[in-house]
């Protein structure tokens, strides 16, 4: 059978797995007497085993089947493994990861698993035998699964018959599976399904056998005995993970069964896999219908016409709802990219020789998924800052009366239609005097400003080249950390905060929209010109001269309920200031975090929403637009960057 097909499957279910080891990796670490931990690793790199077995990656299954030696000498009753032994783990698990990627591309040749795989053996035969590692008293394992047998194939396959009315007098629980009609490939979804029941324990009695899946008569039902102590519930995630599954009947302790659909407790399938392209495509199509209904209502309007008027809001209401679903569908839980830095901290800490706990906060809030898989890279380099600049050495933490072990927070928080980053940690804080002592010499800035404010300070800091590292190192001192995470979160229509203090910590805050693609905006005019502020960061519209004016340190702002406002007056910004000036103007007031900024416009237009389009500003062009958009006439807008303006 070929199983190319199922490639994306495999690479996708093994990250799973992998994320899995590096997380039970880290709690292993810190907590190396606990069982738990390494029976979760033990069960995961023997599912990937299996998984590779079944799809014919050599390499990875003997890569796969050395560490599962290794952690089945520690399963049974190894000494806690030491750091070189850990640190052997973890490149194995590294070295799996980048096998994988090669064999899904059809270039498992490439993959050096020989001499890590030397290394494995080494170790596996080297661990002295000592009394089994069990759980403490009173507590139960993470899961109530029997573990895996060591060495042995993911899946036990006979060659007989099983009867499905068999009788349920022994070999197990007797598992009854119904793929999806319409499923692509039955034979090779009824493989992976028995993959993932291999991870509950061993599976015997398979009817019809599996030489049957390969035939085109295989309807996409069968059964299996599973020895396993698993719920029944947990039974049903583990098979409708292999996707494709309508129907799981698991024979009850009692010989009674539960019959469950993939999403547990319906009788159909309820969940599927979409590759991200096509969700992609949709976003763009819905992008298009939203800019059509515009033009639509405009034309609505104009016609007056009463048939027109409820086709027009028949469309924008069932477009709504389209759209709507299409973001929902997008949207993903920040965990996903988050789950890789605890990692990443660990090995830089080691690197440099400190000891450093990253403690994430918020896992389950969602992000557009073209958002999430930008914000990787800023977050990787504000989390190297932070262990490498703020955390200080365990001697010198003591010096300070702090624990040896530094802490960083990474914590996502929803805010209206926004969500919040932020990296925390508690170490050494920024040295004002010192970032403006540099700054004075590289003339970044005045030569007499006496403080930083922490926008100032972040402006500084995000300069290109700028850094008060005494030497470049692989790690840090180039200057481009900062400079580089402002720029991808501004590019992403969000903001950047720093907040610090000396001997407490420093604290970056993002802000950013839950979405992209289309958001909903306030249209104002400038001279005769329409642009567009994304609702988001608009707190509050005034009329200009309602409130009180005054000038605090040479520029005009307005006091608004006793908080002073910036004031920017627009005409004079985008230079057409020479237009004559309406009589009534509006203030639209920006709030990002703690700052505000007063917009002086020409005139309101009204709300709306608007598709968001990537905008290549011609030379020259001010440092003010984030995008660009096409009105319902077809005339296009710019979209100005609240976070360039605020």
């Amino acid at each position: 059978m070929d199983l190319s097909q199922y490639a994306e499957l495999f690479l996708a279910e093994s990250r799973e797995h992998l994320s899995a080891c590096n997380q039970l990796l880290l709690q292993w670490e810190r907590a190396p007497a606990s069982a738990e931990p390494l029976a979760g690793l033990f069960r995961s790199v023997h599912t990937v085993k299996g998984m590779a077995a079944t799809m014919g990656y050599a390499r990875v299954a003997d890569l796969a089947h050395r560490m599962e030696n290794l952690l089945d000498r520690l399963r049974k009753g190894v000494a806690a493994p030491s750091g070189d032994m850990l640190q052997l783990l973890f490149r194995g698990i590294d070295l799996l990861e980048k096998s994988i990627g090669l064999a899904v591309a059809g270039r498992e040749r490439e993959a050096d698993v020989a001499g890590l795989g030397d290394e494995l053996n080494a170790a596996a035969h080297q661990a002295p035998a000592m009394p089994s590692v069990r759980p403490a008293r009173g507590r139960r394992p993470a899961r109530t699964t029997a573990a895996p047998r060591p060495s042995a194939p993911a899946v036990t396959l006979p060659t007989g018959e099983l009867p499905v009315d068999l009788s349920l007098s022994g070999g197990g629980r007797l598992v009854s599976v119904t793929l999806r009609a319409e499923a692509p490939l039955k034979g090779g979804r009824a493989l992976l399904v028995l993959r993932r029941a291999g991870e509950l324990g061993p599976v015997a009695q398979v009817s019809p056998p599996v030489a049957a899946f390969e035939s085109d008569d295989f309807d996409g039902r069968f059964s299996f005995r599973l020895d396993a102590t698993a719920a029944v519930a947990e039974i049903e995630r583990a098979l409708a993970r292999a996707g494709d599954v309508e129907r799981v009947t698991v024979s009850e302790p009692d010989g009674g069964a539960a019959v469950r659909g993939e999403g547990g407790g319906a009788d159909r399938s309820r969940h599927i896999r979409v590759d991200l392209r096509r969700l992609d495509r949709l976003m763009d199509l819905i992008g298009e219908l939203v800019t059509v209904r515009g033009r639509l209502n405009q034309f609505a309007a104009e016609r007056r016409d009463p048939a027109v008027d409820e086709m027009a809001i028949q469309v924008s209401r069932l477009s709504s709802d389209l759209q709507s679903e299409i973001i929902q569908a997008r949207m993903t839980p920040v965990w996903q990219v988050f789950d890789r830095y605890p990692r990443l901290v660990r090995d830089l800490a080691r690197q440099l020789d400190k000891q450093v706990a990253l403690r994430v906060e918020g896992k389950e809030i969602e992000l557009d998924r073209a958002i999430l898989d930008e914000l990787g890279d800023p977050l990787v380099h504000l989390l190297r800052n932070a262990v490498d600049h703020g955390i200080e050495p365990p001697a010198e933490r003591r010096r300070h009366g702090k624990a040896a072990e530094g802490e960083i927070v990474l914590a996502a928080v929803r805010e209206r239609a926004s969500v919040t980053i932020s990296i925390a940690d508690d170490g050494r804080g920024i040295d004002r005097g010192r970032i403006l002592d540099k700054a004075k010499r590289d003339g970044i800035v005045d030569a007499h400003l006496e403080g930083l404010s922490d926008d100032q300070l972040l402006r500084v800091l995000a300069r290109p080249g700028f850094s008060t590292a005494d030497a470049v190192t692989s790690v840090s001192g180039r200057g481009v950390g900062i400079d580089v995470a402002m720029t991808k979160i501004r590019a992403l229509g969000g903001t950047i905060e720093v907040q610090t203090e000396i001997g407490r910590g420093t604290t970056f805050v993002l802000r950013l929209p839950v979405t992209l693609a289309i958001v909903r905006a306030l249209i104002a005019d400038v001279a005769g010109e329409r642009y567009a502020l994304p609702l988001t960061y608009v707190a509050e519209t005034v009329e200009f001269g309602a409130m009180p004016i005054t000038t605090v340190e040479g520029r005009e702002a307005m006091v608004l309920r006793d908080r002073v406002v910036p004031l920017v007056h627009m005409r004079a910004l985008l230079g057409t200031a020479e237009s004559p000036v309406p009589p009534r103007r509006p203030v639209v007031v920006l709030q990002m975090g703690e700052r505000r900024t007063g917009l002086v416009m020409d005139g309101m237009v009204g709300q709306q929403e608007i598709v968001v389009k990537e905008f290549d500003a011609p030379a020259g062009t001010l440092p003010v637009f984030s995008g660009a958009t096409i009105m319902g006439d077809g005339v296009p807008a710019l979209i100005l960057d609240a976070g360039g303006l605020v």
